[in-house]
């Protein structure tokens, strides 16, 4: 197998979002996108109580992309415009198709507030190409126990699909476009390859301990969290230097020009102002605050 080599190596910088405070490593100061991926956000964790509770995101809007949660800890409820109500666990994936518009709102659950506890998650944007930006929306969610799982030789990396393909085994979340996603829970001195197609980009980013990248680059939290790949291998093989847990990205690019604004992401400004007067005339639907 022929490694994919490094294209670039980033850390994961806090920013402030509302009320809240998260790593933001995609997009950054000189990383834009990685095509089809707009952008990566790590909340928490946050402690979650009664009397302290920051991570409530009431009813909002989404057009032309594609609005991935993967929980790693916690309890959260989503509702949306579509009428779905589920709660998402700790291994759960939330995998939205924002399409022409949807609105949503993601809280603790009550029970979850209750009781008390810590919160974790991704929040993945995903791009969809211009002829998909206006398709129906929808909603998938996938249960930790439903993901196909592959295991390392050694039996101390477990790597759940999400989406896409490895080692001939699919992904439980129905995709638009060409991408994997792969979440990956490695114990101390684990190895394992990932395979991908040249023609995607790739990213991997880490979440929790140590590991070392193509024998070549260490991930470790506050220092070096993703690397970017070049388009010009077969895949990765990472080994953990400790108890680790990564997301590893990939996605065939769709080289199409991206206009952004708050919620939205479409190819022209002027539809960025479509999706803002069309939500304003509840042309994305109705969700009310609870």
């Amino acid at each position: 197998m022929k490694h994919n080599t490094i294209k670039t190596i980033g850390t994961s910088e806090f920013v402030n979002m509302g009320p809240i405070r998260l790593r933001q490593p995609l997009p950054t100061q000189s990383i834009d996108m990685i095509d089809p991926f707009i952008l990566l956000h790590h909340y928490g964790p946050y402690e979650i109580s009664e009397a302290h509770n920051p991570f409530d995101l009431g009813p909002h809007p989404h057009r032309g992309f594609e609005p991935v949660t993967f929980l790693l800890q916690g309890e959260q409820l989503h509702r949306d415009s579509l009428g779905h109500e589920s709660v998402v666990k700790s291994g759960d994936v939330q995998w939205t198709t924002a399409g022409r518009g949807i609105i949503h709102a993601e809280k603790p659950s009550a029970e979850f507030v209750k009781k008390g506890g810590i919160i974790e998650g991704i929040q993945l944007w995903l791009n969809l190409p211009s002829e998909k930006k206006m398709m129906p929306a929808a909603y998938q969610h996938a249960k930790r126990e439903e993901f196909n799982v592959v295991i390392s030789e050694d039996k101390k990396v477990h790597t759940r699909i999400v989406a896409g393909e490895l080692n001939d085994l699919c992904g439980r979340i129905k995709t638009q476009t060409a991408v994997n996603a792969f979440m990956i829970e490695a114990q101390a001195g684990g190895e394992q390859s990932i395979l991908f197609p040249k023609s995607h980009s790739a990213m991997l980013y880490l979440l929790k301990g140590k590991v070392t990248v193509n024998a070549s680059e260490t991930l470790e939290l506050d220092q070096k969290q993703m690397i970017v790949f070049n388009q010009d291998g077969d895949g990765i093989h990472i080994e953990a230097a400790s108890d680790s847990v990564l997301l590893f990205l990939s996605g065939e690019p769709l080289n199409e020009k991206v206009s952004t604004y708050g919620p939205y992401v479409m190819n022209t400004q002027t539809e960025i102002m479509e999706a803002m007067r069309d939500y304003q005339m509840g042309k994305m639907g109705f969700l009310p605050v609870n």
